[in-house]
């Protein structure tokens, strides 16, 4: 495979949806270190459209993921995470690099799949948890992960993707509407907290309105946060909030430009993992833990509810 030098990594797209065109595909074609191989759909018409719009190959059918695989160093999923669980396998199998949307799965068995193709075949991995490759907010991380105190910390993310009068097309997505807030931007959420107040412990889940998920969280540090999830708060209601509480006094976490920048970011770890064999903190098998951590708060959430 094309890994070293300057050599563009070759990397293909699985999905045609409004992430993949409005996310991943404008990214991958745009990055200077990066050719983008090929685009798969299930529907050939959809495949189509993105590839000539990016100037790339489409690719359609069972045999169209193969010759997809035998064209490129790595591949970027935009399917549902029960789609794309499979098809990582396959793709490690295959010896590609994988760049995967979060959750990686909503089945811990799905997840582990992942994780453990991704070990066997000693491919690098990288789970696309925003808040984690955005320049902005990948910096804040890092700055508070650095230093000690941390108390208690408050996580808020709440969108009216399911609100009455939505117009937005992310909201055709069906298991969006299935698992709701608390898979969709939970795993965003927790990327964050984690490598700042350390692992997750003990953990309570209480449904909320609508699919809104209320967390309690002890981490290995000793401090503890509070998480709240969903999808379907009224406009005025929606918003992202992370504060930290500490020795130090309170830290917020910052905007950041969008999506794509952060994707971009993605794509230089993936790069970079894959130029130095050593793991992104994001990896598969970090992406398992995010999936055992939600699919225990599912668990609960239903069992109170």
């Amino acid at each position: 495979m094309t890994t070293a030098g300057t050599t563009p990594l070759r990397i293909g797209l699985l999905g045609t949806g409004p992430w993949a065109r409005n996310t991943q595909a404008p990214a991958l074609a745009a990055h200077p270190g990066v050719e983008l191989s090929g685009v798969w759909g299930r529907r050939a018409e959809a495949a189509d459209a993105l590839a000539a719009a990016h100037g790339t190959r489409a690719y359609t059918g069972e045999e169209g993921i193969d010759a997809l695989l035998e064209a490129s160093d790595a591949v970027a999923f935009a399917l549902p995470p029960d789609v794309q669980a499979p098809l990582a396998v396959r793709a490690a199998e295959a010896g590609c690099h994988l760049l995967m949307d979060k959750p990686v799965a909503t089945t811990v068995a799905g997840a582990r799949a992942v994780a453990e193709a991704a070990e066997k075949a000693s491919v690098a991995s990288v789970v696309f948890c925003t808040l984690r490759f955005a320049p902005e907010t990948s910096a804040w991380i890092a700055e508070q992960a650095a230093s000690d105190g941390w108390f208690t910390a408050r996580a808020q993310w709440l969108g009216s993707l399911y609100a009455a009068g939505s117009d937005s097309e992310y909201a055709d997505s069906p298991w969006r509407r299935e698992k709701g807030g608390l898979w969709d931007v939970g795993p965003h959420a927790l990327s964050v907290l984690i490598p700042v107040l350390g692992d997750v412990e003990h953990l309570t889940a209480v449904a909320g309105p609508a699919d809104t998920t209320h967390l309690i969280l002890r981490h290995t540090s000793g401090a503890s946060s509070t998480v709240t999830l969903g999808l379907s708060a009224p406009p005025g209601a929606a918003g992202v909030e992370i504060e930290v509480r500490g020795e130090r006094g309170t830290a917020s976490i910052p905007g950041w430009a969008g999506a794509e920048t952060a994707f971009r970011g993605a794509v230089d770890a993936l790069a970079e993992a894959v130029r130095t064999g050593v793991p992104h903190p994001c990896d598969a098998r970090f992406g398992l833990h995010l999936t055992e951590l939600l699919a225990a708060a599912e668990e609960q959430a239903q069992a109170v509810g």
